[in-house]
């Protein structure tokens, strides 16, 4: 399964040079199903893994004039305050045994993967739907723009997912970004905030195994320069809806294996 896992995870990287997120939507999943990682632990791997793929991501779209430094840091300042602020005070006090429905235990990883596989059913919508923004809007909205940063945190924090499939329509429509440049600006905030919150697990004292992280950071690299190419080629109108096909399948997979047949 681990070779398999490797592959998938050239998947991860795949996504965010195609689409500028859904790698931690993917990372996670792999991360339990293929290499046995426990949710929560996932959640730090995913963090490092999509950190450093959005980091090398975003300084080819920084060369290429797509990053915008304003809109970024008005969106990650507040979501890194309150990423730290959920992987810092509210997480781990979270039990790991939360309560029965008569013989069926629902846990804190049950929790973590089902809230994942809701929240990647949503993102998949929001893909296969026709995109109806107004492109003759001009005026950023930093004011929604910090906001909607400080709920992504939030999310990242608790999920140690990037954010990407939400921080993108965030600067489509209160930033006012064309496409390309969200995508850029997009893998920008993400690598600020996965890495942060990454090195404060690193603080708290989380237990990692650096050879397997590098080597799916390795693998999911590669997927990024295959994503930045294809997205040369591809028109993004045809390739987001198929993405989110395959986001569905996935996030309904996870909530039957967890749920119906565990």
């Amino acid at each position: 399964m681990e070779i398999v896992g490797y592959l998938a995870s050239i998947i991860i990287g795949l996504s965010l040079g195609l689409i500028g997120g859904g790698g931690s939507i993917l990372a996670v999943p792999i991360l339990v199903y293929l290499f046995h990682v426990h949710p929560e632990q996932a959640t730090s791997y995913s963090l490092f893994i999509v950190g450093m793929t959005s980091m090398i991501g975003s300084y080819s779209h920084y060369r290429l004039g797509n990053l915008k430094i304003k809109s970024a840091l008005v969106f990650a300042i507040p979501s890194i305050l309150s990423l730290l602020f959920i992987r810092k005070m509210v997480l781990h006090l979270i039990p790991d045994s939360l309560f029965y429905i008569q013989t069926f235990e629902v846990t804190k990883n049950l929790v973590i993967m089902v809230v994942f596989a809701l929240l990647m059913i949503a993102t998949s919508i929001s893909m296969i739907r026709k995109s109806k923004r107004q492109e003759e809007q001009v005026v950023v909205n930093f004011k929604m723009l910090a906001i909607i940063g400080f709920l992504v945190g939030l999310i990242i924090g608790f999920l140690g997912a990037g954010g990407g499939f939400l921080i993108i329509p965030a600067l489509l429509f209160f930033a006012n970004l064309p496409i390309k440049q969200a995508v850029g600006t997009s893998l920008f905030i993400i690598f600020i905030n996965s890495l942060i919150g990454f090195g404060g697990d690193l603080i708290g004292g989380v237990h990692l195994d650096f050879k397997l992280l590098f080597l799916i950071s390795f693998m999911a690299i590669i997927g990024l320069f295959i994503g930045t190419q294809l997205s040369k080629k591809i028109d993004g109108a045809k390739l987001k809806p198929a993405f989110g096909w395959f986001v569905l399948v996935m996030g309904i997979y996870i909530i039957a294996k967890e749920i119906i047949f565990k």
